[in-house]
């Protein structure tokens, strides 16, 4: 199996992820108990920047280990920053 960017910090990021699923799981406990909008909302908030967190973790990652350290993605290098580039775009664009 190929390594991943993430590979050295896999186990912090499952953690991260396992908490966010636990956040998740608390706002539909929120929600099915009818809690107040604005509280909802919060925890929402807090969700989404968690996993922004995660996201810049990862592109972090591929930038370093993907791209710089040549164990994947394009070799050419304005492929490279079109491909990271796009990743940013896509976690912008919400």
């Amino acid at each position: 199996m190929a390594e991943r960017g993430y590979s050295a910090t896999k186990d912090q990021l499952l953690a991260r992820l396992s908490r966010i699923e636990g956040q998740v799981r608390g706002v539909k406990g929120m929600v099915d108990e009818d809690r107040y909008c604005i509280d909802v909302l919060t925890q929402i908030s807090a969700i989404q920047a968690a996993l922004d967190k995660v996201a810049l973790g990862l592109l972090d990652g591929h930038a370093r280990h993907c791209l710089v350290g040549g164990h994947g993605g394009p070799s050419d290098p304005a492929a490279q920053a079109d491909e990271l580039m796009a990743a940013v775009g896509r976690l912008m664009s919400r």
